[in-house]
């Protein structure tokens, strides 16, 4: 519908195709799951390709690849590709993980913020940091938790080391980078909190099951 609008404005037909593209990227994050949101944000210009409907030179159909490629960056599909913390995975963390008023608590890869409103309402008096890779994501979870601090950036790169508690939910692959990072720069009585994986190297301190398959553990350092 906004592709042909564009085009009855007589917006060029490339810069139509990229409007639309990038408007149904923006709006798939909002979808449920990973490949639901896959399919949103390129299902338009595939359609489009598909039916041959319009002419365009080719270099315009690396366009949507490039918009899509910016809301998910690939190195972030290396590490967890916008899973969704479910928002009762974490009732009951602040009574297996009690923090101080004001603790620090990160959300490492924090998407499209599903992962902070779950811990600020584990942790209403807590302060809240995320950092996200894509910058569109980060935008729009500044939008949804104004009340936390959100930066565009490489979690692996970031200093753990001044937060009480870093949460994560990552992928099997991915958790032993996650404990080489944690054991080397999380200070002593804090905490290393993932969704569903399990740190293989670590003995859990704790462990809640609030959602089918996807259990949540729980690391205080100094690591066992």
């Amino acid at each position: 519908m906004l592709y042909g609008v564009l085009l009855r404005l007589d917006v060029a037909a490339w810069l139509s195709l990229s409007i639309a593209t990038l408007a149904g990227a923006m709006l798939s994050v909002f979808a449920a799951t990973f490949w639901r949101r896959l399919a949103i944000a390129a299902g338009f210009p595939l359609s489009l390709l598909i039916s041959g409907s319009v002419a365009l030179p080719a270099w315009a159909w690396l366009l949507p690849l490039l918009l899509v490629a910016i809301v998910y960056p690939m190195n972030a599909w290396r590490d967890a590709p916008l899973f969704p913390t479910p928002s009762s995975a974490l009732i009951g963390l602040a009574e297996r993980a009690p923090l101080a008023h004001g603790a620090r608590i990160l959300d490492a890869g924090c998407g499209l913020g599903d992962g902070l409103i779950a811990l600020r309402a584990a942790y209403p008096a807590a302060t809240l940091f995320g950092v996200e890779w894509s910058w569109p994501l980060r935008g729009l979870t500044a939008l949804r938790c104004p009340w936390a601090r959100i930066t565009q950036g490489d979690m692996w790169k970031t200093d753990w080391s001044q937060y009480d508690m870093v949460y994560l939910f990552q992928r099997p692959e991915t958790m032993p980078r996650a404990v080489e990072k944690a054991r080397a720069e999380l200070r002593s009585g804090c905490w290393l909190v993932s969704l569903e994986f399990l740190a293989e190297e670590l003995k859990p301190t704790a462990q809640l099951n609030n959602v089918d398959g996807k259990p949540v553990w729980l690391y205080r350092a100094p690591f066992k």
